[in-house]
């Protein structure tokens, strides 16, 4: 191991502790007349471990060549004039102090009490009071050098200065100063004699000789302990300085504020709140509603001409909009075009009290229904020619397909690109190198013993499994091929080497940081292999684990167990110093990558992550021992993976759309006599429905495939489905209704049909339009994801609207002259027999409706129940909506077969230390570095504020349960104000062009610099700082004494620009820190929430001090930055983004509806009412079946409130629409008109597709497509059919909707039912509908 001194920490490790005992020592021999123990130096000059001789003489006068040494560290004894050392030990005692003065001297308290020991030690006049001389070895003829030393230290002394030492950090390593100078112990288990007794180890290569530190403050065996004077580390050294800052003294730390209380649920009486004010308002509704129902007993509501007993008359409602363009059932012998018939009927009575807005909206809806009856004439009068354009437009707009972008990156699919985490990200990786990639294994053991070890105390410690002998060297060589992979990239070429540098010549394998606990062995087998006897090997990771400073890798930084270990703490527990390393039942192997800002710099990393890819796969398929499973992933592997499973699922959702074509073209049919079955089937024109609906997607990607705007997997997953949804309703209502309607005499097809779109486009229309407009403003979400699939799902169900307005209407044409004909389906050209159509009843789902499902759910006691339970229903739903989870989970965008899958639950299962977070301050002209006062509000040792920067993020720490901060942000300021004050004098410099020299350089060839250190805090003038700061940046630590270089650390944390060739100003810099164990979407959105308060308070105390220097009108802003935060940003706003876009859904189809209705202000409330409820009981079914609210579930949500649509719209259309006496009949024949064609259209349709969906290998098709579709669908159906009509029957608008006509005679209205009967189907010479 001591070949591996050349190693910059190892060596310097090793130097800390052994200097302070390398001072030297003298011999002690007892008396009143010898003041002395040593004086000189006994080692051959070059010798490592330089001895001093035993000297028992009085103390000599101190030579003045070396003074100003010992003025320097040992004022004291210089104020006197004898000292019991020379100038050869003044001069190796200013060689190897320096380590420990840059070590400690953050704290000068601190740094005061510790070498008054070293001086007392080494030049003390009276030594021989307290140090005794145990062994010595000749030197020559007249000396002798000590190799063993008792000192005689007061207990007292070693527990303050251990006091005023033991919170002094190391901000380059995020560490404390004794977790380098305790040894094995680290701070964590440090103490005042453990410390002073690794100082004294002589078994360690730089501590010359052994010495016993012996603690007390009572003499023992004649020896009078020395006690130095010490000063708290909270206490300056001198009047007028300020102690140890708050980082480095705990002493000097203001009390932390009071934890917060944790947010308390709202809770009544000790239930949850929700559910105590739902079940109230349930109470109350239900109480009144029966008590309306049971006991007033109120006349059922008739509408006015009933009312008055003109039973034979027009409906008084000056709103009737059955159709008074198309011919009635009564009034079979109307043409078919009311306006040039210049038709006119009486004025019933009670028309004068028509609205103005009803009127207005009888006469939009008689242009409507007029124009839909001329339009479908005209389509079906020329249906090829309308095929023929319909085609080139969908050519034409399809071809832009061509250009279409998928977005498959997360970051582009979840984060806006105007959101404050990306614009955050940019900044960070524009001005810093993005964070490194990463190539990680989890490694864990199947079936091995768990191996045991006897430490020197004779406890016996068990090892978890991952430790047994064969499976570690198993691992090694696996981490040796995954090293040597490549051809024409390899490792080396893009590692992450934290110590190279221009002086260190290229970068090889071994300088490449790879956090493997084979670093604590060297990666070398024999010494494991060399040490299995008792499992003596063991003992190597209770002392690394302990203090990985002392065990340092290859390439010459510390494996931290944290980060090469996993599975080691218990659920919800914290990582601390002391957590149980040794029981990990995984090994984490990271291999670091560099990250480039420029994309194209990428490529040799890709193509190294892609063949480590492909050897994993292969190494864990069939080459991994029986006894290890290993998760492993790389940094492209999720975009890759997130690529494969949309192509992995293609086969399930073609499955799922061929279940729904084949009941489409199957249900349209109408099957009457088995003579007819080819004839009267519909499959043609069933596939040229849903050809139509898939044309209107392509349409829709190549609108926005010329427009740029990227598409996503999400689109072309859920659009087909909920066009479809769309579409085939329409598709279903409007065949249904021609076939049910029948042709009359004299009336040709195109007649017919045209009658048959002007009784149902007007809810065609209403319904396409509300969904249209609702998705497009769907589209204000900042959400890419939603945003992209609300302007797709918009433009898919307009296009859809178009062409079945056109493009099918033809179709149905040409299918009813093929059906006229007697010609067979598919095969039109083969004509059957010429058997007469006989009439059919209306359908046998028409007739179950019409005959047993509207009778019985109309009964008293059954609408009764209905709302009840309906009611109970939304109130369960809106007491847990609150309570459903925000995130998504990483396991669930990964598909079931997927290595990222496993690799994601290893991470939850195993990874035990929390991501890096960031602190950036941003470039501001407001902040000059060079500035003491400047300086001040950012650094945190001596001298800085209290509110700066280092201090602010320090106090963070201190309550890390508030904060998610593990460890303080480290601060380059302080480390490099160490640095330009080491008395090891680290700067240097190249003379001949004054570039830059490594510190670890002799001088010559370098100088060292002359960097002028002013004020009281001794820190360098402004133009040395702006000089230096580069050189500190460029230089590496080093075993010589200059361990706080700041290239390992900090080459990425500042930027800065040379403005004269020779000085830099400092621009954007960070302060790195570390998040707690974070495991599930609330944690990860809670530290960034977390985060963002504290950068915002550093923020604000920054701009409030830069006013108080006089820079009012310059700010400067702090803010956060980890690599989830892109990720988890949307959470925090989730509910109020949800709500936002719901609100805006629904409040765009209440107005399109209230248009489109004829200004119905009621029937618009009835249907955003109805839609509501559907919403909210969804959000009672996520909650119940473990559906979390993220960007795919509120992509679901914008869907559902558009094909709530389809369940709502037309049934409400119908009910106004519909005869009867009261409420209940109208509801009944609404439901009986559209209610099959509502149940076979939209909900079976659906059903049968998604259910295909839950086989899917996806777990997000699982979870959020399977469950959430089937969801909107069975509860769309429950609500439009079960709810929607009941509801209808108990507060439907009283008043039958009627036209405006203009006649000869002047403006009537009135309707064109002579008798309110119920819709009833008739026929001319065809057989009614077959509907299922």
């Amino acid at each position: 191991m001591a070949g591996d001194g050349e190693r910059f920490l190892r060596k310097f490790i090793v130097t800390i502790l052994g200097y302070l005992l390398l001072l030297y020592i003298s011999e002690n021999v007892p008396g009143a007349s010898a003041d002395c123990v040593w004086y000189g130096v006994c080692s051959k000059p070059g010798e490592f471990k330089q001895k001093n001789c035993k000297y028992d003489g009085p103390a000599k006068k101190i030579d003045e060549s070396s003074r100003s040494i010992l003025e320097k560290y040992c004022p004291d004894i210089a104020a006197g004039t004898l000292s019991c050392c020379d100038s050869g030990q003044l001069n190796n005692l200013d060689k190897s102090v320096g380590i420990a003065v840059n070590m400690l001297s953050r704290c000068p308290t601190c740094l005061d009490n510790f070498l008054k020991h070293i001086c007392s030690m080494t030049c003390s006049p009276d030594q021989s009071q307290f140090l005794d001389v145990k062994k010595v070895n000749p030197f020559n003829e007249t000396h002798q050098q000590i190799t063993e030393l008792d000192y005689h230290l007061g207990a007292t002394y070693m527990n303050t200065t251990y006091q005023s030492c033991s919170s002094v950090q190391v901000p380059s390593s995020n560490k404390l100063a004794l977790d380098l100078m305790c040894g094995d112990y680290a701070s964590e288990y440090c103490s005042p004699q453990r410390w002073f007794d690794t100082m004294g180890d002589g078994a360690s290569p730089f501590v010359p000789f052994q010495i016993n530190y012996i603690s007390g403050d009572e003499p023992v065996d004649g020896f009078t302990p020395t006690n130095p004077p010490t000063k708290p580390c909270s206490v300056g050294l001198t009047e007028g300085q300020p102690g140890c800052s708050c980082l480095d003294c705990a002493a000097s730390c203001p009390a932390p504020p009071p934890t917060p209380p944790p947010p308390r649920p709202f809770t009544i009486a000790g239930a949850d709140g929700y559910a105590v004010c739902m079940a109230i308002v349930f109470v109350i509704f239900t109480s009144l509603f029966l008590g309306g129902v049971y006991c007033c007993n109120p006349q059922e509501n008739i509408v006015e001409s009933w009312r008055a007993g003109d039973r034979d008359g027009a409906e008084t409602s000056p709103l009737h909009t059955h159709r008074s363009s198309v011919a009635s059932e009564t009034n079979p012998e109307m043409g078919t075009n009311p306006a040039a018939t210049g038709w006119s009927i009486d004025q019933p009575d009670g028309a004068n009290d028509a609205t103005f807005f009803e009127k207005l909206g009888a006469k939009t809806e008689t242009k409507l229904e007029d124009f839909f009856q001329w339009w479908g004439c005209i389509m079906a009068s020329r249906p090829w020619t309308v095929l023929f354009l319909g085609l080139c437009v969908i050519v034409a707009l399809g071809y832009g397909i061509r250009f279409m972008q998928v977005t498959t990156d997360p970051v582009e699919l979840w984060a806006a690109p105007n959101s404050r985490s990306r614009q955050e990200r940019e900044y960070f990786d524009s001005h810093f190198e993005p964070f490194y990639r990463t190539e990680m294994l989890i490694i864990t053991a199947k079936g091995l013993p768990k191996p045991e070890y006897i430490a020197a105390d004779g406890t016996t410690i068990t090892f978890g499994s991952v430790f047994n002998s064969t499976f570690l060297l198993e691992v090694l060589e696996l981490q040796n091929r995954i090293m040597a992979l490549g051809n024409e990239t390899r490792i080396e070429d893009i590692c992450f080497a934290p110590l190279s540098s221009p002086f260190s010549g290229p970068v090889t394998a071994e300088k490449c940081g790879v956090m493997s606990v084979w670093g604590w062995w060297d990666n070398d087998p024999s010494n494991i292999e060399d040490n299995l006897e008792d499992n003596e090997y063991l003992s190597r990771i209770i002392t690394c684990a302990s203090n990985p400073f002392t065990c340092l890798a290859p390439w010459g930084g510390p494996v931290l167990p944290a980060v090469a270990l996993g599975g080691f703490l218990a659920p919800q527990e914290q990582l601390t110093k002391t957590s149980r390393f040794h029981e990990a039942n995984a090994l984490i192997i990271t291999f670091l990558v560099n990250n480039k800002h420029d994309k194209e710099k990428l490529k040799p990393a890709k193509q190294w992550e892609k063949e480590y890819i492909a050897f994993m796969k292969n190494y864990t398929e069939n080459e991994m021992p029986s006894y290890m499973d290993i998760a492993y992933t790389s940094e492209r592997s999720i975009e890759d993976e997130l690529e494969r499973e949309s192509r992995s699922d293609v086969s399930t959702i073609l499955v799922s759309y061929f279940i729904m074509f084949a009941y489409i073209a199957i249900s349209l049919g109408r099957f009457t006599t088995c003579s007819r079955l080819l004839i009267d089937s519909k499959v043609t024109l069933g596939l040229g429905g849903v050809l139509i609906v898939l044309a209107s997607v392509v349409c829709s990607i190549g609108i926005f495939g010329y427009s740029g705007v990227a598409a996503t997997l999400i689109i072309v997953e859920v659009i087909p489905f909920l066009v479809l949804a769309v579409g085939v309703d329409n598709i279903f209502i409007l065949v249904q209704t021609n076939q049910r309607e029948g042709r009359r005499p004299n009336e040709t097809i195109a007649e017919h049909i045209g009658r048959t779109l002007g009784q149902v486009g007007p809810s065609m229309f209403l319904t396409s339009v509300s969904e249209s407009v609702c998705f497009f403003l769907g589209a204000l979400s900042d959400m890419p994801a939603v945003r992209a699939f609300a302007l797709y799902a918009g433009a898919a169900l307009l296009v859809d609207f178009l062409l079945q307005v056109t493009c099918f209407v033809a179709l149905l044409a040409i299918d009813t002259r093929r059906q006229n004909a007697n010609r067979y389906d598919i095969f039109c050209c083969l004509t059957g027999s010429k058997t007469e159509a006989t009439e059919g009843g209306e359908g046998g789902l028409y007739s179950l409706f019409r005959d047993v499902y509207v009778p019985f759910l109309m009964k008293r006691e059954v609408r009764a129940s209905v709302m009840v339970i309906f009611f109970a229903w939304l109130c369960s739903s809106v007491a847990v909506a609150p309570h459903i989870d925000i995130g998504l989970d990483q396991e669930l965008s990964m598909p079931q077969d997927s290595f990222q899958l496993k690799y994601f639950q290893y991470l939850t299962k195993y990874l035990n230390i929390g991501p890096p977070v960031y602190f950036v301050v941003m470039e501001s002209d407001a902040l000059d570095y060079s500035d003491v006062r400047a300086q001040n509000m950012i650094c945190g040792t001596r001298w800085c504020r209290p509110d700066s920067v280092a201090n602010q993020l320090y106090s963070a720490y201190r309550i890390s349960n508030v904060t998610y901060i593990a460890q303080p942000p480290n601060s380059w300021l302080d480390d490099f104000f160490d640095w330009a004050a080491s008395p090891s004098t680290c700067c240097k410099y190249f003379p001949t062009n004054e570039s830059f020299c490594p510190s670890s350089f002799e001088t010559p060839p370098c100088s060292k610099c002359n960097m002028q250190l002013v004020g009281p805090e001794q820190r360098p003038a402004g133009a040395d700082f702006e000089h230096y700061v580069p050189f500190f940046l460029q230089d590496n630590p080093d075993s010589s004494g200059c361990v706080k270089g700041g290239h390992a650390a900090y080459g990425q944390a500042l930027n800065y620009h040379m403005y004269n060739k020779t000085n830099a100003r400092v621009g954007a810099t960070y302060f790195q820190g570390y998040h707690t164990v974070l495991k599930t979407s609330q944690d990860y959105y809670s530290a960034l929430r977390a985060a963002r308060t504290i950068a915002a308070n550093l923020t604000e105390t920054l701009n409030r001090n830069l006013q108080e220097m006089g820079t009012s009108n310059k700010t400067v802003n702090v803010f956060p930055y980890s690599v989830f935060y892109v990720f988890y940003e949307q959470y925090l706003t989730m509910w109020p983004d949800t709500l936002k876009s719901m609100g805006i859904s629904v409040l765009s189809i209440f107005i399109v509806t209230f248009v489109l209705m004829g200004f119905d202000l009621f029937s618009a409330l009835v249907v955003v009412v109805t839609i509501t409820m559907i919403v909210v009981n969804l959000g009672g079914l996520m909650y119940w079946w473990g559906i979390s609210l993220n960007a795919v579930s509120l992509v679901n949500l914008v869907m559902a409130v558009g094909i709530a649509v389809e369940f709502c719209s037309h049934l409400v259309h119908s009910f106004s629409v519909s005869p009867g006496e009261n409420r209940v009949a109208r509801a009944s024949a609404a439901l009986t008109r559209m209610g099959s064609s509502v149940l076979s259209g939209i909900t079976l349709t659906k059903f049968g597709g998604i259910i295909v969906l839950g086989t899917a290998k996806s777990q997000i098709f699982q979870v959020f497509y399977f469950r959430m579709y089937l969801g909107i669908v069975l509860f769309g159906a429950a609500h439009g059919l079960i709810f929607l009509p009941v509801m209808l029957s108990y507060i439907g608008i009283t008043r039958r909707r009627g036209h405006w006509r203009v006649g000869p005679g002047g403006d009537t209205y009135g309707s064109l039912d002579s008798t309110p009967a119920e819709p009833r189907a008739t026929g001319s010479g065809a057989a009614l509908t077959q509907e299922m």
